[in-house]
C-alpha cells in the first residue's frame, strides 16, 4: 500500500466504522476493513522487554539482562544484587525483570540473580515458567517463576548439561522441555533431568547449518509435528527429528531462495493452525517469513545495511514429498515477530526493513503490522494494518493477551541502556495493538463465553459443550472454537506457540442471545502437549475474550 493510500485509510476509517455499526452483520463481514489501533499502556516499565511470557494468572513476566547497567526501576525493600563476576555493575539495586499485571496495568519489580541475556523458556504443564540459560554466570542456570501473588524468581545453578545462549525450547508430550542449540552448542538436552536423560545429545544438523563466523542457525524454529517428531528449521533448511531416538526422519528441501532466516539473519516462523483434529490424517504447515539475505550481517558490521527479505516460505510438513511455496509480503522485514491470533490469522509485527540483528545493525523500522490470512488464495493473504509510532528494533517482543490484544515492548539495539544521542534509543515503553476484530463496530458480533469456566480441566478426546452469548445476529455457520498455547517470545520467535481449531458449526440456541456449540478436544499430547491453553469462541472471525483451560 502506498503512503498516500495509507493516509487516506486513516481519514476514512472512522467513517467506515460508523457505517459498519449501522449496517447488518453480513455487510460488516463482507467489508472486513483493515486497520487495528494502538495504545501506549506504560511509557516506562523500568526495563526493556527483551523476553516475554504470559502467565496463567493474566500477568506477563518480562526481563532484559543483568549486564546492562542500572535499570529505571528499583528492587523493593532495599534489595540489591551483588555479583563480583558481573560485567556491568558489581552491586545493582535495580530490577532487570518485572511482572506486568494486564488487568491493573501495573508493574512489579522482580529479582533475577544470574544473567538472562538471550535465554529461552516455556511454560510447564503445571503453569510454571521454566526459563533456561543466558550469558556469563547464567548460561547453565534454570529459573522457575510460579504464577502466584508476590512470587519471585527461583534459580537452580548448574542445572543444564551445556551452556545455553540463543537456544530454543519446546514443550514435549511427556511434559519435559527440549532445549536445542545455542551459541557453539550443536546439541540438545531435556529438562527436567530424569533417569539417563541428564546429558546433552549431538545434533549434526546444527553443525551443517552453521555459517562460519556468522552462525545463522541460532534460535532455531522448532515445532512439534502431529506425529510427535520435531520440525527444526535453522539457516535455510529443515529436518523432521525423532528426539527419542536421536535420528532424522525426514530432510526437507532447502528454502528456494537459499537465504538464511535464523538469527542473526532473523526472520520468524509459525506452525499454522491445526484443523480437523479428529480426522485420520491431521495436516500441518509451517510459515517462515522475512529475514536478511546472505552477507547482511557482515555488511552491517561494515556500515552497509542490506535490504531485508520480502518473501515467505510455506510448507506442508506432513506431506510425503513437501515443497516450499513462496509468497511476497507487502514490505521487507527483518527481526519481525509472527503471532497466531485467536481467529487463525497470523500477525507480523515489529522489525526493520534493512540490516540484521545485533548491536546497531538494524535500519528503517517497519511501523505497520501485517495480517496474513492462511485460508485465502495466494496473492490475497496479506493486509497492511495501522502503524505504531515507536520503532521496535533489535530485542523487541510481542505476545497475545487473553482479551485478544497483542502486547508489544522492548527494543534495545545497544550494548548498554542508551536513551539519548543514538539512532534508536533503548525503549522502555509498553504498547497494545488491538486488531480490527476489537473495533467497537463489531462488539455486537463478539461472543462472550459462559461455560466452561476459566481454569477448567479437560481431558484428551473429551466432548465439551461450549456455551456463549452474542448480542447481535448469530451466523451459526461461522462459529468455531480455538485453543492457543501461550508462547515464550524473544528474538523474533515465539517458542511453543500453537493454535488448534477444535471445531464449529452445529450451534444450537438455548435462549435469547445464548448458544451452545459442541467440540472435541485434541486426542493426544502429540497434537496438544499437556498444559494450559487459551480457549476462544470465534464468530465471523471475531474472537471472544479467552478463558484458561488445562488439558491433561
Amino acid at each position: 500500500m502506498t503512503p498516500n493510500l495509507i493516509h487516506l485509510s486513516f481519514i476514512l476509517r472512522p467513517l467506515l466504522i460508523l457505517f459498519l455499526a449501522a449496517a447488518g452483520p453480513s455487510c460488516r463481514m463482507l467489508i472486513n476493513a483493515a486497520g487495528g489501533s494502538w495504545e501506549v499502556l506504560k511509557s516506562d516499565i523500568g526495563i526493556s522487554a527483551m523476553h516475554m511470557q504470559l502467565m496463567i494468572n493474566d500477568r506477563v513476566v518480562m526481563f532484559d539482562r543483568t549486564d546492562f547497567g542500572k535499570s529505571k526501576i528499583d528492587l523493593p525493600n532495599g534489595k540489591c544484587r551483588e555479583d563480583p563476576e558481573e560485567l556491568a555493575v558489581k552491586k545493582d539495586c535495580t530490577a532487570h525483570s518485572v511482572e506486568y499485571d494486564v488487568v491493573k496495568n501495573t508493574v512489579r519489580p522482580l529479582m533475577v540473580l544470574t544473567d538472562v541475556w538471550c535465554s529461552s523458556g516455556s511454560l510447564s504443564p503445571d503453569g510454571r515458567l521454566i526459563q533456561t540459560g543466558g550469558f556469563n554466570d547464567g548460561d547453565d542456570v534454570v529459573r522457575v517463576f510460579r504464577p502466584c501473588s508476590g512470587c519471585d524468581w527461583e534459580e537452580v545453578g548448574s542445572a543444564l548439561a551445556r551452556r545455553r545462549w540463543y537456544a530454543t525450547n519446546h514443550l514435549l508430550p511427556d511434559g519435559r522441555q527440549i532445549i536445542i542449540g545455542g551459541r557453539a552448542q550443536f546439541n540438545y538436552e531435556f529438562y527436567p533431568k530424569t533417569g539417563s536423560g541428564t546429558k546433552a545429545y549431538n545434533l549434526p544438523f546444527l553443525v551443517e547449518t552453521n555459517d562460519k563466523g556468522i552462525e545463522n542457525n541460532l534460535y532455531p524454529f522448532v515445532f512439534l509435528n502431529v506425529d510427535g517428531h520435531l520440525f527444526i528449521f535453522a539457516n535455510n533448511r529443515a529436518i523432521l527429528f525423532d528426539y527419542s531416538k536421536g535420528t532424522v526422519v525426514k530432510t526437507y528441501p532447502e528454502m528456494p531462495d537459499g537465504n538464511p532466516r535464523s538469527y542473526p539473519s532473523t526472520g520468524s516462523a509459525v506452525l499454522l493452525p491445526l484443523k480437523k483434529l479428529q480426522g485420520a490424517i491431521v495436516e500441518a504447515e509451517v510459515l517462515v517469513c522475512g529475514g536478511a539475505p546472505k552477507g547482511s550481517y557482515t555488511s552491517a558490521q561494515s556500515g552497509r545495511f542490506v535490504g531485508a527479505l520480502r518473501t515467505c516460505g510455506r510448507i506442508k510438513i506432513t506431506d510425503p514429498s513437501p515443497e516450499w511455496v513462496m509468497e511476497t509480503m507487502p514490505r521487507a522485514r527483518v527481526m519481525g515477530d509472527m503471532l497466531l491470533l485467536p481467529n487463525g490469522d497470523v500477525l507480523i509485527i515489529n522489525g526493520a526493513s534493512a540490516g540484521s540483528a545485533g548491536w546497531e545493525y538494524g535500519r528503517n523500522p517497519v511501523f505497520n503490522p501485517v495480517l496474513y490470512r492462511p485460508d485465502n488464495q495466494v496473492g490475497s493473504r496479506f493486509e497492511v494494518e495501522n502503524p505504531s509510532s515507536i520503532p521496535r528494533m533489535y530485542h523487541s517482543t510481542a505476545i497475545l493477551l487473553r482479551d485478544g490484544r497483542v502486547l508489544v515492548g522492548g527494543s534495545n539495539p545497544h550494548q548498554l541502556y542508551e536513551f539519548t544521542g543514538v539512532l534508536f534509543p533503548t525503549e522502555l515503553s509498553l504498547e497494545a495493538f488491538s486488531p480490527s476484530y476489537l473495533d467497537p463496530g463489531f462488539a455486537n458480533l463478539r461472543p462472550t463465553i459462559i461455560s466452561p469456566i476459566s481454569q477448567a480441566k479437560l481431558g484428551y478426546g473429551q466432548r465439551v459443550a461450549v456455551r456463549f452469548t452474542v448480542t447481535g445476529t448469530l451466523n451459526g455457520n461461522s462459529v468455531t472454537v480455538t485453543m492457543v498455547a501461550p508462547s515464550f517470545n524473544t528474538h523474533s520467535f515465539s517458542m511453543n506457540q500453537r493454535l488448534l481449531v477444535l471445531g464449529g458449526g452445529s450451534v444450537k440456541a438455548l435462549g435469547k442471545s445464548t448458544y451452545e456449540v459442541g467440540v472435541v478436544t485434541p486426542g493426544s499430547g502429540n497434537l496438544a502437549p499437556s498444559g494450559y491453553y487459551l480457549l476462544f469462541v470465534v464468530h465471523q472471525e471475531i474472537p471472544s475474550e479467552g478463558i484458561w483451560v488445562h488439558i491433561q
